[in-house]
């Protein structure tokens, strides 16, 4: 029983038309999924990944209209997106700065070459090499050339204030390994501590910047709202359903989210992880190749298609 690495990353948008464009015109993804918020249906929830919607690629967001939010620690502060090599980096700082946004020159983060830069409200992104070796399914309709493509989620960076009691959790707890640490002055004001989720590699670690000077952050547009770890199968992601139950950790005990199975806990920050199914996937209720196109509502929520609907603005 392992986890396999990041399965997808949760912000939150206060623009979702403005959201839209971006993450589909400029960064070339695809929206596999057309949704809401199963906890509050007023809110689209918006799956941007690959062109198969593979598990590990996908960035997702909560529509809420909310303010802006406040920088700080007990948060996830970075999510990482994966590229092939340094010369999709070149091409993807020449593309972002044409369309007007600030992007960072290409440095070394951790031993890998990566770029930083942040969506139009503020969500801050770094494009990361992976070395072309991790499986992705190309996005034919995307305006993005095919061998530049982002190819999934990298490394996410979450700030605590201390990290003894989040390392038990991770590594006690959760199964990672605490492998190294670096330093990054535009990303932490600390130390970075790097947690290996099952084999690692750039699409399965964990960053834990340790910032006891920052203050609390504040939930908001521009923000993080969760990140959610890979378990491959049903029969793991029952075993952790147990594993969780016999330890006493609080949790929310199995949830059901049709597209996939989840975990919620808190590590003790604050910060909510999930512990995500791989299946059975975003094609459960459409065709593969028509994913995204038209608002999908897990069966429990049919029903109420029409005053969902009415409720939610176009895209």
């Amino acid at each position: 029983m392992q986890l396999t690495g990041i399965h997808h990353v949760t912000a939150i948008t206060a623009q979702a038309a403005q959201n839209h464009r971006f993450y589909v015109e400029t960064l070339g993804l695809r929206l596999v999924k057309k949704t809401v918020n199963q906890d509050d249906t007023s809110a689209y929830h918006l799956f941007y990944a690959d062109g198969a919607g593979s598990p590990g690629t996908d960035l997702t967001f909560f529509d809420w209209p909310t303010a802006p939010a406040r920088r700080g620690t007990h948060s996830i502060v970075r999510t990482a997106l994966r590229v092939a090599n340094e010369a999709s980096l070149e091409w993807w700082r020449q593309r972002l700065s044409a369309a007007g946004v600030a992007v960072s020159d290409i440095v070394g983060i951790n031993g890998r070459a990566a770029l930083d830069f942040e969506d139009p409200e503020g969500q801050r992104l770094t494009l990361v090499v992976d070395g072309g070796a991790i499986p992705f399914a190309v996005w034919e309709k995307s305006p993005v050339p095919a061998e530049h493509q982002i190819r999934g989620l990298g490394p996410v960076t979450i700030s605590v204030p201390q990290i003894e009691r989040t390392e038990l959790v991770l590594t006690k707890l959760l199964g990672l390994e605490r492998t190294s640490n670096y330093q990054h002055a535009a990303h932490a004001s600390g130390d970075i501590h790097v947690f290996r989720i099952g084999e690692g590699g750039p699409a399965a670690e964990l960053h834990v910047a340790v910032e006891p000077g920052l203050p609390q952050a504040r939930e908001g547009a521009g923000g993080v709202h969760h990140l959610a770890l890979r378990t491959p199968s049903f029969g793991e992601y029952d075993a952790w359903a147990e594993r969780l139950r016999e330890s006493g950790y609080p949790n929310s005990g199995p949830v059901d989210r049709f597209y996939f199975r989840s975990l919620y806990l808190r590590e003790p920050n604050g910060i909510l992880i999930e512990i995500a199914s791989d299946g059975p996937g975003f094609a459960t209720d459409e065709p593969a190749e028509t994913m995204g196109e038209a608002l999908s509502l897990p069966p429990f929520l049919e029903a109420k298609r029409a005053a969902i609907e009415a409720g939610l603005k176009p895209l």
